[in-house]
C-alpha cells in the first residue's frame, strides 16, 4: 500500500469513530429529553380561591424562563409567612405536586410550585439533568426570597425523585433553607444508570464507555453529585419520606441516606415510587417537621447574613454562566469549521429516560 493510501485508510478509520461517536452523543442528548406532560389541573381546581393563587413566570437560567403557581396559606396574612417550594420529578410537573399544597395552605405555608425546564409550561433546553434541576430550584428561590408577603428566612425545599436529589444537591451548596423534605429519593447517580443500562441489555464495554461520557460531559464525577454525598453537606434538617414498596428507587436507598448523615431523619410509608395518594394521611407529619424548622419570625441579623451568602451565591452563578455561554459560542464556532465537535464539558447530570419518574410525580 502506498503512503498516500495508508494515509487516506487512518482517515477513513478516524473519521468513522467521530462520526460513531458523535451519533452516540446525539443519541445520549435524545435520550436526556423529559417526556413533557400536559398540566391536567390547577389549584383552582382542587379549591383554592382565584385571589389566593397566581401563575407565575421566573427567570431562570440561559434566560429560560419557569412557570409556576404561588399559593398562598388561607386567612389573613398580617405578616410575612414562611414558604415552601416544591419540585416534581422527572417526566412530571407542578400540577402533578398540586396535593401537597392543601395542606401546607391550611397549616399557613406559603407553596411555589414550577416546572423544571422541558417539563409543563417552562422552556425548553436540547436536554435537561438533575443538577439542571438544582439550578431551576435556585432561580426560583431566589425569585420567591424577593416576593412581598414572603419570609425570606423561612423558606423550605419538597422534591420528588430527581427533583429530591436536586434538593439536596442544592441545599448542600448554598444553605440557605430551613429544611428539606425529599420524597423517593435515590441514592447515587451511578447506580441508577447502571440498572437502566443494564436492563437495556448493552454490553459491559459500552455501559463503561457511557458512564464516562457523562461524567465528561456533567463535568463532574457521579460521586461529587450523588445524595449520598450531597446529604452529608446540607446544614438544615432533612426529611425522607420513602414507599417501602417502591420498585424504581428501592427503600434500602432511603436508609442508606438516612445513615449518612446524622441530621436526617427516614419516614417509611405505604407505597411505591408516586406518593400523591399515600401522603395524604402522612400530611401532619410533614407539617410538623416543617413548622419545627421554620419556629419563629427571621431576625434583622439572620436576614443580612442570608442576603450576603445569596450575593456570593449568585456571583458564582454568574461566572458560571459567563463560562458556559464562552463554551457555547466557541462549539458553534467549531460546527462551522469542522462539522459535528466534541461535546463540551457541561456542570449537569444526564439522566436516561425511562429511569426516575417512571411513576410520574
Amino acid at each position: 500500500m502506498s503512503p498516500v493510501a495508508e494515509v487516506l485508510t487512518v482517515a477513513a478509520a478516524a473519521g468513522s469513530v467521530w462520526g460513531l461517536r458523535a451519533l452516540a452523543h446525539q443519541a445520549m442528548l435524545h435520550g436526556m429529553r423529559a417526556p413533557r406532560v400536559p398540566h391536567d389541573c390547577t389549584p383552582g381546581d382542587l379549591g383554592v380561591p382565584p385571589e389566593d393563587f397566581s401563575e407565575v413566570s421566573i427567570p431562570g437560567p440561559g434566560g429560560c424562563r419557569l412557570f409556576g403557581w404561588l399559593v398562598w396559606p388561607a386567612g389573613p396574612r398580617a405578616r410575612p409567612v414562611p414558604a415552601v417550594m416544591v419540585m416534581h420529578g422527572w417526566g412530571s410537573n407542578a400540577a402533578m405536586m398540586l396535593p401537597v399544597a392543601g395542606p401546607l395552605r391550611e397549616a399557613g405555608f406559603a407553596t411555589l410550585l414550577i416546572d423544571a425546564r422541558c417539563h409543563g409550561r417552562s422552556d425548553d433546553e436540547p436536554f435537561t439533568s438533575m443538577p439542571r434541576f438544582a439550578e431551576d430550584i435556585f432561580s426560583a428561590l431566589s425569585w420567591l426570597r424577593e416576593q412581598p408577603g414572603i419570609d425570606p428566612g423561612r423558606l423550605a425545599v419538597l422534591g420528588h425523585s430527581v427533583g429530591a436529589a436536586a434538593a439536596l444537591l442544592h441545599a448542600s451548596r448554598h444553605h440557605d433553607v430551613r429544611a428539606v423534605i425529599s420524597l423517593s429519593a435515590f441514592a447515587h447517580p451511578r447506580e441508577i444508570m447502571q440498572r437502566w443500562l443494564s436492563a437495556a441489555r448493552l454490553p459491559p464495554p459500552v455501559m463503561w464507555y457511557v458512564l464516562r461520557h457523562v461524567e465528561h460531559v456533567i463535568g463532574a464525577s457521579f460521586d461529587e453529585i450523588a445524595p449520598l454525598t450531597t446529604v452529608t453537606k446540607t446544614a438544615c434538617p432533612v426529611l425522607l419520606v420513602h414507599g417501602r414498596d417502591d420498585d424504581t428507587v428501592p427503600f434500602s436507598d432511603a436508609e442508606r441516606l438516612r445513615d449518612a448523615a446524622p441530621h436526617v431523619r427516614l419516614m417509611p410509608v405505604a407505597g411505591d415510587h408516586d406518593l400523591r395518594e399515600t401522603l395524604a394521611p402522612e400530611a401532619p407529619r410533614l407539617i410538623g417537621f416543617l413548622r419545627e424548622a421554620c419556629r419563629g419570625e427571621t431576625r434583622l441579623g439572620e436576614t443580612r447574613l442570608g442576603e450576603a451568602r445569596l450575593g456570593e451565591t449568585r456571583l458564582g452563578e454568574a461566572r458560571l454562566e459567563e463560562a458556559r455561554l464562552e463554551e457555547t459560542r466557541l462549539e458553534a464556532g467549531r460546527e462551522k469549521t469542522s462539522g459535528p465537535a466534541e461535546p463540551l464539558p457541561h456542570p449537569t447530570m444526564v439522566r436516561p429516560q425511562g429511569t426516575i419518574g417512571a411513576s410520574r410525580g
